[in-house]
């Protein structure tokens, strides 16, 4: 049974997921690209919804986005997203592309749709060929359903080293509506989107265009996933896709509908959650790391202040080793490109006084290090030379990031 925690007008479905709005439905299946558990999925709209995507900036895009970016370029619908994991199928020149047109392919087949309205993604080592065999037969076993197992079953597909599933769902009422948002992410490790091995799939059954969802999660992604590390580098496979297919039949949404405000904040919501997720989940990771950034020049800068010290591996490291040493954050922000006023700089771990007044403070190192024993932290610096503010998130650095990652391939 769904639970819900209302917060104001907008709220969470506590166990609601990409299938909780109306007309959506998803399964996964164990196709044989690795060696146990799910490694096909597929989400579907029972009619074609409006859409929205965001790539990853890598030069090397996968052969996977180049054939959703032209699914979408024709009538800018969607009605099913086939995703396989195990395999990035990028850097695979002509026959990748072929084979992700052929995912398409057969996925239009399945549901008797035009095949430009299925979006295609993969996630995976990069640089092997599709088994194309085992895909084809993978898709025939999918069957699509509305419930909380067909969810966990393409959660589970989408998968490759993390440890647990990415969901978030809210709802809110517009038009007298009960609109849905439900969304599902996956990503551990090569975190650091501008867009990381990072794939996320938001549905609603929201009535929005295309353009208005477009430049909402263009907006969106530049605050939430655009601010998550996990170990500097960006993928060649990183994807936000966003459906929306109408059957709240609330009014058309756009930023002039009364509504406009409640809708961008639960969208808001559940990407942010999904990118938090995403962070603490990170590949060896024990702890969520959250950098807030105030009193910056503009957001641009308090973002990237933020964003410098959660990615800062002597800063991931320290947190993991529960060391209060703010001389890593000072040098995270010393070469942020962002205007700073070293007299002017605060920095907190929690309520923790670290620095101020440009001198080290007076703190107990046996509090601040359990505080950095908790599974969250939270470091706060204030630049001291405007008003604007930013998050960041990202995790420890382990020992066990360096075991996955020597031994990914085998």
């Amino acid at each position: 049974m769904l639970q819900a925690k209302e917060t104001s007008a907008i709220t969470k479905i506590e166990n609601g997921s990409i299938v909780t709005p109306k007309g959506f439905s998803s399964d996964g299946v164990h196709a044989g690209l690795r060696y146990s558990r799910n490694d096909l999925g597929v989400i579907y709209s029972e009619v074609p919804a409006n859409c929205a995507a965001v790539y990853t900036q890598s030069h090397f895009q996968a052969a996977p986005l180049k054939v959703t970016q032209a699914s979408i370029a024709e009538e800018e619908l969607l009605q099913a997203i086939i995703v396989n994991s195990a395999n990035a199928n990028a850097c695979t020149g002509e026959q990748g592309l072929k084979d992700a047109y052929e995912m398409r392919e057969r996925t239009a087949d399945l549901f008797n749709i035009k095949p430009h309205y299925v979006a295609v993604a993969s996630t995976g080592v990069i640089g092997e060929f599709l088994k194309m065999d085992k895909i084809r037969s993978g898709i025939e076993q999918l069957k699509p359903h509305s419930t909380y197992e067909a969810a966990e079953a393409f959660q589970t597909a989408i998968l490759t080293t993390d440890l647990v599933m990415k969901t978030s769902c809210y709802q809110i009422e517009i038009d007298g509506k009960t609109v849905t948002i439900g969304g599902a992410a996956k990503g551990s490790g090569m975190i650091h989107p501008n867009m990381a091995t990072m794939l996320s799939f938001v549905t609603t059954d929201a009535k929005i265009d295309s353009a208005s969802l477009q430049a909402l999660l263009s907006k969106t992604t530049d605050k939430t996933y655009n601010q998550i590390t996990v170990d500097g580098d960006t993928s060649t496979n990183d994807m936000v896709l966003v459906m929306a297919n109408g059957l709240a039949e609330n009014e058309l949404l756009n930023e002039q509908h009364p509504g406009w405000k409640d809708f961008k904040t639960a969208f808001h919501k559940v990407s942010e959650e999904l990118a938090k997720q995403i962070a603490k989940d990170g590949e060896g990771a024990t702890k969520l790391i959250e950098v807030e950034v105030t009193g910056a020049k503009t957001k641009q800068e308090a973002n990237v202040v933020a964003k410098k010290i959660v990615g800062s591996s002597l800063v991931k490291t320290a947190v993991y080793g529960a060391d209060a040493n703010w001389g890593r954050i000072i040098c995270a922000v010393g070469y942020s490109e962002a205007q700073v006023e070293p007299e002017s700089i605060d920095i907190y771990l929690g309520d923790i006084c670290l620095f101020t007044d440009n001198r080290p403070q007076s703190f107990s190192e046996e509090v601040a290090s359990e505080y950095l024993k908790q599974d969250q932290v939270k470091i706060t610096v204030h630049l001291g030379v405007g008003e604007e503010k930013g998050k960041a998130w990202g995790c420890d650095l382990t020992y066990d990031y360096v075991k996955i990652n020597a031994s990914y391939r085998t």
